[in-house]
């Protein structure tokens, strides 16, 4: 079996989240993708404390596609540096894993 991570990113707004969603699942850059929100965010950003609402998405693949994954959220979406961080998943059960690995494998064609 493969390396399997999750991948996650942040968003101002709901549509920007689901934008995200349809272009990484329909290239099959990611078996599901999960969107959590509102949520909120607290960071330094230009010598300032901001505090934001924000939509979280979660998505699940392979290690092997994180690049391609980076590549495509990177040319979509609205942030000027958008967090994209990589998160392995340690366990899981097989047949979900497979399943990950099943519908993730035409993206390296």
């Amino acid at each position: 079996m493969h390396s399997f991570i999750q991948v996650s990113t942040t968003v101002a707004k709901r549509e920007d989240a689901r934008t995200i969603t349809e272009i990484v699942v329909s290239k099959r850059l990611a078996a599901c993708v999960q969107v959590v929100g509102p949520i909120r965010s607290t960071y330094w950003w230009r010598g300032k404390i901001e505090d934001t609402e924000e939509w979280l998405c979660l998505m699940k693949t392979r290690k092997k596609l994180y690049r391609k994954l980076e590549e495509v959220i990177k040319s979509v979406h609205p942030y000027e540096e958008p967090e994209i961080i990589a998160t392995p998943i340690v366990e899981g059960s097989e047949g979900y894993l497979r399943w990950i690995e099943e519908e993730t494998e035409s993206s390296e064609q």
